[in-house]
């Protein structure tokens, strides 16, 4: 029988058997991920939760032919049992290795939703408002910067069209240096003058019981002594909030200096009617070089990433194509410093000199550089070898015989990474239309942290795996479907590295 459908997902898995035994109050199926359980299971109903629908936990045998009769073919179940820990299940490994594998572009490329109406969404970057010099920037103002560009880049793959505020020039010393990391800031938000706007809020502001007037309206001395010359406006937001009753605000609130410039940011985007407040925690950095702002802090990464590179290759390290790799793998190391914590934790940073960035000596972004590095080395051999005739060209993937992927790294690759991935990154943005009140909290961190799971993963099966083998025609189809498999996971690290607009290595 032919299976239905080109694409399997775990949450369509995870829905789909939730109904199968019955209704529940609580979760009845959970995903096995450990590479422990994975060898006897990829679903388990826990006794435990049974027991809510079935005495002892026992599921009778019919309820269980008719589960399996009804999704043998579209969940790819190859068997499902009732053990001591409770009801398990276990797909047909083969099958799913060959529709995966056989369709890349539908398990490793974004899902874009198809809306009647196009999304938008503007994202306004707070730090860099205003004329800012780069030395002003504080390593708190560049995560909450990095993060914005994250977002932005996931949402743009997901489909949304997204407007990035404020303008920034493209010859500015900030855009030149944002440049360092990969950042792009091109504003497309189009808008028009705004005087009449401000006008009308200097009014509003002037009239309302909440504000005490700045320097350039205030009538007395005194004033002038309190606030910084270029303030308009003092504004008792905290005693706003409360006498209005208005829920989800920061309850640190207190008072906000009101200057023009922040009066023409929000004319600018008062279009948007819906907003949400991104809050970026605090950036603690300790060491004794903690006292430095954004573009030190890059110059010392990128100094310890120039060291690593030296200690490794020697000589080598020198030219162009050597500077656009250390930058290149700075820049992948602060991103995932920045980004791997959740954006509303105080994220702790420590920057003392002796702290080592090789590549593997962490578990962060040069670590991820370095095996995403690997594969490409994997497939530059491979060609090479193709070229000298040691190895047939690649074979279409309908000849291939998956049932040779039976190395217990594989299916964990596959199952935990590969599958899972655009569900991965649907999970980043999930809460942005569906949150309530004004605070937003979107899991920016999940990319980084996916990526760091799937390169410890990936590097203990390449540790383990002779991948490359003897150019010998009896071993060629499980030489094939493991290169197959590995062209997959090359596919999901350039994916999620992209939306974090780092460029993937090429070589070690």
């Amino acid at each position: 029988m032919e299976r239905p459908g080109p694409g399997f997902s775990l949450a369509g898995c995870a829905a789909a058997l939730e109904g199968a035994l019955g209704r529940s109050a609580a979760r009845l199926w959970f995903k096995e991920s450990s590479g422990r359980n994975l060898r006897g299971r990829d679903w388990i109903a826990p006794r435990g939760a049974l027991g809510k629908l079935f005495r002892r936990g026992q599921v009778p045998e019919d309820h269980i032919e008719r589960l399996v009769c009804e999704y043998r073919h579209s969940l790819y179940i190859h068997s499902c049992e009732q053990t001591g820990a409770g009801l398990v299940i276990r797909l047909d490994h083969p099958a799913l290795f060959k529709q995966v594998l056989s369709n890349l572009p539908l398990y490793t490329r974004p899902t874009k939703a198809v809306a009647a109406k196009k999304r938008c969404v503007v994202l306004n970057c707070a730090p860099l408002q205003g004329n800012r010099a780069p030395e002003s920037l504080t390593v708190g103002h560049l995560r909450a910067i990095l993060l914005s560009d994250h977002l932005a880049e996931v949402l743009r793959q997901q489909g949304w069209v997204v407007h990035a505020t404020p303008n920034l020039p493209q010859n500015t010393a900030v855009c030149t240096f944002l440049k360092l990391l990969r950042v792009s800031w091109a504003s497309t938000l189009q808008t028009t003058s705004a005087e009449e706007r401000v006008s009308d809020f200097q009014k509003i502001l002037s009239e309302s019981v909440y504000t005490q007037l700045g320097q350039s309206e205030a009538p007395s001395d005194r004033a002038r002594k309190v606030l910084p010359k270029d303030v308009l406006f003092k504004v008792h937001l905290r005693q706003f909030v409360k006498e209005k009753e208005l829920e989800g605000y920061d309850a640190n609130l207190d008072v906000a200096l009101v200057q023009e410039e922040a009066l023409r940011q929000i004319a600018e985007l008062q279009h948007t009617v819906l907003q949400k407040h991104l809050v970026c925690g605090p950036v603690r950095i300790t060491g004794e070089n903690a006292h430095l702002n954004a573009v030190e802090y890059f110059q010392f990464r990128r100094s310890q990433m120039q060291e690593a590179s030296v200690m490794k290759y020697g000589n080598l390290v020198q030219g162009d194509s050597w500077a656009e790799i250390i930058s290149n793998m700075t820049s992948a190391t602060i991103k995932f410093e920045l980004l791997a914590t959740a954006h509303r934790s105080p994220l702790n940073l420590d920057l003392t000199q002796s702290v080592n960035i090789s590549t593997k000596g962490t578990k962060g972004g040069a670590f991820v550089m370095y095996n995403c590095a690997r594969l490409a080395t994997l497939f530059d051999h491979f060609n090479k070898s193709v070229q000298q005739g040691l190895y047939p060209q690649f074979p279409e993937t309908s000849q291939l015989n998956f049932s040779a992927l039976r190395e217990e790294g594989e299916w964990l690759l596959l199952y935990n990474y590969i599958i899972p991935f655009r569900e991965v990154l649907c999970q980043t943005t999930e809460s942005l239309s569906s949150a309530t009140g004004i605070r937003l909290t979107i899991n920016t961190e999940t990319v980084c942290k996916f990526l760091v799971n799937l390169s410890m993963d990936f590097s203990s099966y390449y540790n383990r795996v002779h991948i490359l083998g003897e150019p010998l025609e009896h071993l060629f189809n499980q030489m094939f479907t493991r290169l197959q498999l590995m062209k997959a996971l090359r596919e999901v690290f350039h994916t999620a590295l992209g939306t974090l607009h780092i460029t993937p290595p090429s070589q070690l």
